[in-house]
């Protein structure tokens, strides 16, 4: 069974996986593979593991082999590619500032064996750079790109150091950038302050999707943050504060000031499976978040003669309302339909 390693070209790139074929390899070590653009030097940066076995459906998966390890010679060459890189950047800048150019030269990269360099660039719209081309293939004598990419592709191949005080995450291990949205801090009760929630980028920092499910399922049967309810045993209250971890809510009662409930004090006091307090008779789910609107008295007290007469009245005047046309809508008559325009003729 063949063996299958992840390998890296580029530090905080993608990691790809190769097949190993006769090689022992371990992380660490330097290879050469076959890629699209060529022969490209790459470090394994994941050990080798058994090949994944592709079901029937399935069609069975292909892996480019590893094409040899690394000599002496790949690594000077590699060397002086990196010095090549160093040149053309200072060579690229100069010449955009000589056509003035509105573009953030990011960074450059060189294919193993020459053949093309690519040059990353950030720009607020669509730019002409042609001539800027012509400046680089006739200095460079090889094949020319440029690559136009966002903000935060920036700070994945220039790297930095976040609020946190550690290395940005997209320039260690995450691979793919993932959307990211208010809704995520507002469900951390972090602050919206975006000085505080964006990272080196400018964009809302990759980070608030680590923890957005986890505080998703520990606030679903907790009561929202500034709502209205009514306790099982009558009393209203209002959510002031919540401790999302700890599953701790804080009430504040008019009159009696604020009450702090644990997990199970909780399910006692809206009534949510446990035991009725005492003196409120059944427990029953009076929270307005359940459509409990009306106040619940102790007992379950009965509601007023006139209001449940209306009631009634209401019921059958729907009734008749949903007899008459299948939908319940306004009771007025309807009027006769128009014979037409012009009025009988004259005898």
């Amino acid at each position: 069974m063949g063996k299958v390693v992840g390998i890296r070209f580029s530090r905080g790139s993608k990691i790809y996986d190769f097949d190993a074929g006769h090689f022992v390899l371990k992380p660490g070590d330097s290879v050469i593979v076959d890629t699209e653009y060529g022969l490209a030097l790459g470090e394994v940066v994941r050990g080798p593991r058994p090949m994944p076995q592709a079901s029937e459906d399935e069609e069975a998966l292909e892996f480019k082999q590893v094409f040899r390890l690394a000599t002496e010679e790949d690594l000077e060459q590699q060397a002086t590619n990196e010095t090549l890189e160093k040149e053309a950047y200072r060579f690229c800048q100069e010449r955009i500032s000589a056509r003035k150019l509105d573009m953030n030269l990011v960074k450059v990269e060189c294919l193993f064996d020459r053949s093309k360099v690519v040059f990353f660039f950030t720009a607020e719209g669509r730019l002409d750079f042609r001539e800027l081309v012509k400046d680089l293939v006739g200095r460079l004598r090889t094949r020319v790109e440029m690559r136009q990419i966002g903000v935060r592709h920036e700070a994945k191949l220039l790297g930095g150091l976040g609020s946190c005080g550690r290395e940005v995450c997209c320039a260690t291990f995450l691979r793919d950038f993932e959307p990211v949205s208010v809704k995520m801090a507002k469900e951390q009760n972090l602050s919206l302050n975006p000085t505080k929630i964006s990272g080196l980028c400018g964009r809302l920092m990759c980070c608030l999707t680590y923890e957005f499910e986890t505080y998703r399922a520990l606030k679903k049967d907790l009561p929202k943050l500034g709502k209205r309810l009514t306790l099982a045993d009558g009393r209203d209250a209002k959510v002031i504060r919540q401790n999302v971890l700890e599953k701790r809510v804080t009430f504040y009662i008019p009159g009696e000031g604020e009450l702090t409930a644990g997990p199970e004090e909780l399910d006692k006091l809206l009534g949510r499976g446990a035991e009725a307090a005492p003196g409120s008779g059944q427990a029953q789910p009076s929270n307005r978040e359940q459509g409990g609107g009306a106040k619940q008295g102790q007992g379950g007290a009965k509601k007023p003669a006139a209001a449940q007469q209306g009631q009634e009245q209401g019921s059958r005047q729907d009734g008749r309302d949903q007899g008459k046309g299948g939908k319940p809508g306004s009771s007025r008559r309807r009027r006769p339909r128009r014979r037409g325009k012009k009025g009988p003729k004259n005898s």
